[in-house]
């Protein structure tokens, strides 16, 4: 048996070639022939495969294509090599693929539509996972015995305790950069010792808690649902509601109350870090003492600022642990799923996080805590 491809070119005088192909027409051996058909130039009248001594589709597609170029008739084909050139002239279609698009303003109300409909099956699901929440801390509360003290003091020390160094040394940096912006500021109407309002105002009020939840939201929502994301992937979550437990109270309940519990602590002790910060820079820059600094702040700074920091916290670490929790129980299929959840559960917490920042500035100023 041959191992390579060849043609021979029989001329019978009627200004038509007859090309003759021998040897095996297979991918692994259809190489030169390949190349020598395409070289081919002259007209060519029958294709003989008399002489072929296997062919797979490669080869079928090669003849199949020469003799369209020559307009030639493929004659001497054996059973399979007639199936196999039907199957490659049936699959070829020299047809335009043509991609009907509707109107701009067509897809633009229909993408617009599904987001409002995706939107709407969205908070439908998370007002279902709220009362699923809601309904295990009342069981937890009727049965105090079930509930997971050491996970929970364990997720306080995740989202808490580990996280200390990161939220103080951008806390602290904030406080710098404050100080310093603010400085340059009210140095041009001779007000440079009121970089201690600024900074303490801003700080405990505001800065604080904010950038904090945002850290948090980053590091611990993030957190929440790759590990519920993962869980929930390798059937861990349906195997303990095969055994009974319910992954609600021993999943999401104690990053819940963690999430809750250490936002103030965190947000208290970020402004802290920030004020001192801000003391550091103008005892290096403005000439303010770093204690009479610190002294001043108990001064100017209202004890409400205080307090507005202290009820937002809770709610911040509220938002960013249901968040957290709800897009991790979401994941289904594959591992992709986990990556778009988590990415969901930081972007939708932040930005839900500062919407609700947003409207305890407006509540607040109305109270009179402006």
């Amino acid at each position: 048996m041959r191992d390579w491809a060849e043609l021979e070119v029989h001329d019978a005088g009627t200004g038509a070639a007859t090309v003759a192909l021998r040897g095996p027409l297979v991918i692994a051996s259809i190489g030169p022939l390949d190349r020598q058909l395409r070289a081919f130039s002259g007209p060519v009248h029958r294709i003989d495969l008399s002489a072929a001594q296997a062919i797979d589709t490669v080869g079928a597609w090669t003849v199949w294509r020469f003799a369209r170029q020559h307009d030639a008739e493929i004659t001497g084909a054996g059973e399979q090599a007639e199936k196999l050139l039907e199957v490659v002239r049936s699959a070829q279609s020299d047809a335009a693929i043509i991609r009907h698009r509707a109107p701009v303003f067509g897809r633009v109300v229909g993408d617009v539509g599904n987001k409002v409909v995706d939107f709407g099956h969205g908070t439908r699901h998370f007002v279902g996972f709220m009362g699923a929440v809601v309904a295990a801390m009342g069981a937890l509360i009727l049965n105090p015995r079930r509930f997971r003290i050491k996970a929970l003091v364990r997720q306080m020390e995740l989202v808490g305790v580990s996280s200390l160094f990161i939220i103080g040394l951008m806390s602290f940096l904030i406080g710098v950069v404050i100080a310093q912006q603010g400085a340059v500021q009210l140095a041009q109407f001779g007000a440079e010792t009121l970089t201690v309002n600024l900074v303490g105002r801003i700080t405990l009020r505001e800065l604080g808690v904010l950038m904090t939840a945002i850290m948090v939201a980053g590091r611990s929502g993030s957190a929440f649902a790759a590990q519920l994301g993962t869980m929930k992937l390798t059937e861990e979550i349906d195997a303990m509601r095969t055994i009974g437990l319910s992954p609600v109270e021993a999943l999401v309940v104690p990053r819940v109350l963690a999430a809750v519990l250490m936002m103030p602590l965190l947000g208290f002790y970020a402004s802290v870090m920030a004020i001192i910060g801000g003391a550091t820079v103008s005892a290096a820059t403005l000439g303010i003492p770093f204690f009479a600094f610190l002294a001043r702040v108990q001064e100017v700074v209202p004890l409400y600022d205080f307090y507005v920091g202290l009820i937002k916290a809770p709610v911040f670490g509220l938002i960013i642990a249901l968040t957290g929790c709800y897009q991790g129980m979401q994941v289904e299929g594959n591992a992709e799923e986990v990556g778009l959840r988590t990415t969901l559960a930081v972007v939708q917490a932040i930005f839900m996080v500062i919407v609700v920042d947003a409207f305890f500035a407006v509540f607040f100023s109305e109270l009179g805590w402006a």
